[in-house]
């Protein structure tokens, strides 16, 4: 019964747009909390919060769901091979269109110029889009067929209440790679992650996926910053897209490695063999792989507000981004530029001392 039972959830689950499913049990990610507390105790997990905050919550699944036995964990991929790139707009001739539209193969160090007046930062591309709304309802799917069989179940994707990384791996999904990436065999690290906690007893799909990297370590010597200081050990106090989230002053020592990035960092899974082959087929609609940094200067609160849409930007106050704006600006080496010469030194004489 717990076969056919499961196996019809999980076939839900994939004809809703899942890419990748398993199930595991509810027991403590015992692992994951040994992880994020030895991260806490030696500082690399700098100011992060999410599931840093509370690590017996967010690795204790019958906290989130008590009575909770299962959990179904699934992942969707966001490189998909039928991808059409809008950018509100911004002249589409800066924008390398299809499948290689992955930012991190453009140079960092060099202004990308949309037409005369924009400069334009690069997004990594989980937030290109909100790739998290279709993969919720596809779990939704199993979760409404165990309400209605008398189960508790409940969504998580995106959320601070589990680990499911640690949950995907102990599902049998994959490996984790030396950039501390889950890796997929055909995703390689391309997706998000999203589970549904439930009270029904599931047959477990738990295996040990083989290590997939070998002695590669193509991710350990791409990192710009060097944040990947051992083989699945990630420094936070070093990482471009954590330090481009972070509230305050951005540390000096690496504003110029941050280029013209404006969101998140890829370079470690550009590099990655596994995600590499990662492309699947999928109409996913328009996605915005650049945003004009210039824009972002001039533009009001709720507006920049708007352009960056579901970023997480801390307590959702623009100062952030438009900090960073000013960094790639400055990187950009387009100081040349009125437009851009201005914006600087409106800031620099500014009320705001960040």
């Amino acid at each position: 019964m717990h076969d056919d039972y499961t196996a019809e959830l999980l076939r839900l689950v994939r004809e809703a747009g899942a890419d990748r499913v398993g199930v595991t049990t509810a027991e403590p990610l015992t692992r994951a909390r040994a992880a994020i507390e030895a991260r806490i105790a030696s500082g690399m997990a700098d100011d992060m919060q999410f599931t840093f905050r509370n690590p017996e919550r967010s690795t204790t699944p019958t906290m989130a769901v008590p009575g909770a036995r299962s959990i179904i964990v699934a992942a969707r991929s966001y490189f998909v091979n039928d991808q059409a790139v809008s950018n509100d707009g911004i002249a589409q001739d800066s924008v390398i269109a299809g499948a290689v539209a992955r930012y991190a193969w453009r140079d960092h160090y060099a202004p990308l110029r949309a037409n005369d007046s924009a400069i334009v930062g690069a997004v990594a591309r989980y937030a290109w889009r909100d790739h998290y709304a279709p993969l919720r309802d596809a779990l939704r799917v199993a979760a409404k067929r165990l309400h209605q069989d008398g189960h508790r179940a409940t969504v998580f994707a995106d959320d601070n209440s589990i680990v499911d990384r640690e949950v995907a791996y102990r599902a049998g999904l994959g490996w984790f790679g030396k950039n501390a990436n889950l890796l997929v065999e055909g995703l390689g690290s391309w997706f998000v992650l999203g589970c549904v906690v439930t009270t029904a007893e599931l047959q477990h799909t738990e295996r040990v996926v083989a290590d997939g990297c070998g002695a590669c370590t193509r991710c350990i010597d791409a990192c710009p910053t060097g944040a990947i200081v051992e083989p699945g050990v990630v420094d936070a106090r070093k990482c471009l897209a954590w330090l481009i989230q972070k509230p305050g002053v951005f540390d000096l020592r690496y504003r110029d490695a941050l280029g013209t990035r404006i969101y998140g960092c890829d370079e470690c899974q550009e590099v990655c063999p596994p995600s590499r082959r990662g492309a699947i087929d999928r109409s996913v609609g328009d996605e915005r792989s650049v945003v004009d940094a210039l824009e972002l200067l001039t533009a009001p609160d709720d507006e920049v507000m708007r352009i960056v849409g579901r970023w997480y930007v801390a307590d959702r106050n623009p100062r952030w981004v438009r900090r960073n704006a000013l960094i790639i600006l400055g990187n950009s080496g387009a100081g040349e530029h009125d437009e851009v010469a201005l914006a600087l030194v409106r800031y620099l004489h500014g009320d705001d001392d960040l």
